[in-house]
């Protein structure tokens, strides 16, 4: 394995004690893999030209100057930062799901799933806060748990991601709830990352995503499960059971392996296709996946909404 696949790795990730710790491994470890640096900070001061090179942005070049002089320039800006980006974190019981792999929380962390999305949360507000723009976080369960309104100094970053080490799941899914304080607390439009299993009332979350974009706010959603609920590796007859209300019922797995991976397909391109038409983004992710992948789609959304 490549010291880059090592940094990457969510099982290594695992083995690092401290989520600080954690978030600069996965970021550093991203970032010794790019070329050319995704961070160009938006601006709104002009500063100067400078000659056009090939792989910039062809958005930045400045047409009134090549219509006068045949040669194309770029605009430089003063880097001045004016985003919010608020982080949602669905820490409710359906996120506490352990697959079959030996991913048993230890020391009373959380599961495997809600794990790898609080690692990915905070690898996200390291990555926003090294931008110098404000990251803030909320933790969801039957409602709005926690609140951490949007800040940009290293000592609100200790703070976040101290909330982030604490989250337990529990309780049923208030996601739509959450969604809905979240917005109300929020002081500025910015970018609402949404990370969770979705597993709620459908017609509801998106009424829930509506509101986001009806209020001005970007929204990337995040769609983490764990890699058993999109390819059921088990044998036999299974009795699953809903962590959340206690129903349960019997399969056997082997019938039922082709129709669910078929209907996590299906409710995947569905959920896609409905944030496309919101003109908002959606990422599919397991935990089975490396996080650059996450870390490359946001970083891709993000560009795509400024």
């Amino acid at each position: 394995m490549t010291s880059l696949a090592r940094c990457l790795d969510p099982e290594l990730i695992q083995q690092v004690q401290r989520l600080d710790l954690r978030a600069r491994f996965i970021v550093e470890g991203f970032l010794a893999g790019l070329h050319r640096s995704p961070f160009q900070g938006p601006s709104v001061e002009f500063s100067e030209h400078r000659k056009y090179v090939q792989g910039d942005d062809l958005r930045s070049i400045d047409w009134n100057v090549f219509a006068r002089t045949d040669r194309m320039y770029v605009r430089r800006y003063a880097a001045e930062t004016h985003l919010d980006c608020h982080l949602l974190l669905d820490a409710s019981a359906s996120m506490g799901y352990v697959g079959p792999r030996d991913e048993r929380p230890r020391d009373g962390a959380p599961a495997a799933k809600l794990l790898y999305a609080v690692h990915l949360a905070a690898a996200l507000a390291y990555l926003v806060m090294r931008q110098q723009d404000a990251v803030g976080l909320g933790i969801i369960g039957g409602g709005l748990r926690t609140w951490l309104p949007p800040r940009s100094r290293r000592t609100d970053l200790v703070h976040l991601l101290a909330a982030l080490a604490a989250v337990r799941p529990s309780g049923e899914t208030g996601l739509v709830r959450g969604v809905h304080d979240a917005l109300h607390r929020a002081a500025h439009r910015g970018v609402f990352v949404i990370l969770s299993d979705l597993l709620t009332d459908g017609s509801d979350l998106l009424r829930a995503f509506h509101h986001v974009r009806y209020r001005g706010h970007d929204l990337i959603v995040m769609h983490v499960l764990d890699a058993a609920e999109t390819s059921l590796p088990f044998h036999g007859v299974l009795r699953l059971e809903d962590p959340e209300s206690g129903a349960w019922l019997e399969v056997d797995s082997d019938s039922a392996r082709a129709g669910l991976e078929s209907a996590v397909r299906a409710w995947r391109a569905e959920l896609k296709g409905r944030l496309d038409a919101l003109r908002a983004d959606y990422v599919a992710l397991d935990t089975s996946m490396p996080f650059n992948r996450a870390l490359v789609e946001f970083l891709i959304q993000r560009s795509r909404r400024r």
